[in-house]
């Protein structure tokens, strides 16, 4: 009966194969061979699918595509898929995310990663920060289930593919790709397929949808993915094949890469003057809300001077926000140190309260730490107030 299955299965990816537009080998970067989850999903039947990353995941878009795929692959496999898109986050929320929205779900086995465009065009991030968020992620993944695999996809926008059809590696991609290459994890370049069928005409920007893109970009995007099932699972399944640990690099290429991210209980926080912790009145402040984060219990302020502090391990600390019109600017001292400030506004905060991740400090001690943080009296020149809505207080 397993023969029988299996020969269904090969017999099915070779169907899709056919169907699919074949993208250029070198952008689909195979390392390793996918085998841990290809033996659940054909051998044992089950199987845990997971995606993370900003609007494009969450969006009705390449993630339901590729779940269709796989369960046209598998048509016996019992999938749970797990979809923790949330838009405009980066590798670094993602990073302090995790654990939440996708490991406490149960072991994953396989899993897609896309935060190359929110790196860029939201965060802004250095390379630095690029590499300590993706590396991050999937330093805390293998932790939980060192079989997990792995695929990290880079979309694109328009700053991204200007660079990219000049023949330059936008900072986002270069630095998943240097983390990436450092684990032995296999890369979708959606990007640099993108731009090389834009630059010989098989393809428009309007065509491909933008940076949310359109149906037929996803499925671009879509196909490569199922083009690498069919690399990688192209010969039946061997019956000695075994789920096997993957080999991970001794050490971190940052050190302070956020390998032991996380949310701190914020009602850990002591309370000195002016903060609160409850739902905000969102009915009362200006500014488009999104409805994920409406009923969330957060820990606020609005008037300056308002003080609070809190205890915490590690060698991070930092809160992931929703910083709207009226964010203001945030001072943290740490172990009795000067006060550091921290603007919460975002350039897309005018009309939206935004959700980001700041980092008040990253190169801690290992440790113990006690932080204050204090509402300022100085405000973006952008902003209408001085607010600050904390979902969570991280620490790495």
């Amino acid at each position: 009966m397993r023969r029988l299955t299996a020969l269904f299965s090969f017999l099915m990816m070779t169907a899709l194969a056919a169907a699919a537009e074949t993208a250029a080998p070198e952008n689909i970067e195979q390392r390793g061979t996918l085998e841990n989850s290809r033996i659940r999903f054909e051998r044992e039947r089950k199987g845990h699918v997971a995606f993370i990353g900003g609007s494009i995941t969450e969006m009705d878009g390449y993630r339901p595509m590729v779940c269709k795929d796989l369960q046209k692959r598998f048509p016996q496999t019992e999938f749970i898929f797990t979809d923790a898109g949330i838009a405009s986050t980066c590798s670094t929320t993602g990073a302090f995310r995790l654990q939440r929205d996708v490991l406490s779900k149960g072991p994953v086995d396989l899993f897609f990663i896309e935060f190359a465009v929110n790196d860029d065009q939201d965060a802004m991030h250095a390379r630095r920060e690029s590499i300590r968020g993706m590396e991050g992620i999937l330093k805390q993944c293998f932790r939980h289930n060192p079989k997990m695999d792995i695929v990290i996809t880079y979309f694109v926008n328009e700053g991204m593919l200007a660079k990219l059809q000049k023949n330059e590696v936008p900072v986002s991609i270069n630095a998943h790709g240097i983390v990436a290459r450092n684990y032995g994890v296999t890369t979708i370049h959606l990007a640099r397929e993108v731009a090389e069928r834009i630059t010989a005409q098989k393809l428009t920007w309007k065509e491909y949808g933008g940076v949310h893109p359109a149906p037929r970009g996803n499925r671009i995007c879509a196909d490569m993915i199922d083009q690498l099932f069919n690399q990688v699972w192209k010969e039946p399944l061997n019956a000695s094949a075994e789920l096997k640990d993957h080999p991970l690099p001794a050490q971190l290429l940052d050190p302070s890469s956020y390998d032991a991210a996380r949310f701190l209980d914020l009602k850990s926080a002591v309370i000195k003057s002016g903060w609160e912790m409850g739902v905000p009145v969102w009915d009362k402040l200006p500014g488009t809300k999104r409805p994920r984060f409406t009923s969330v219990e957060m820990l606020t302020a609005d008037q300056p001077g308002a003080e609070c502090s809190i205890e915490f391990t590690g060698r991070l600390l930092g809160a992931y926000v929703v910083a709207g019109p009226d964010a203001g600017i945030v001072e943290v001292s740490i172990d009795g140190g000067d006060f550091t400030k921290h603007d919460l506004f975002h350039r897309f905060s005018g009309g939206l309260h935004y959700p980001r991740t700041v980092v008040f400090n990253a190169d801690l001690a290992p440790g113990k730490h006690t932080a204050v943080l204090r509402i300022g009296a100085a405000k973006n020149e952008k902003s209408s107030g001085t607010a600050a809505r904390i979902m969570q207080l991280t620490a790495n």
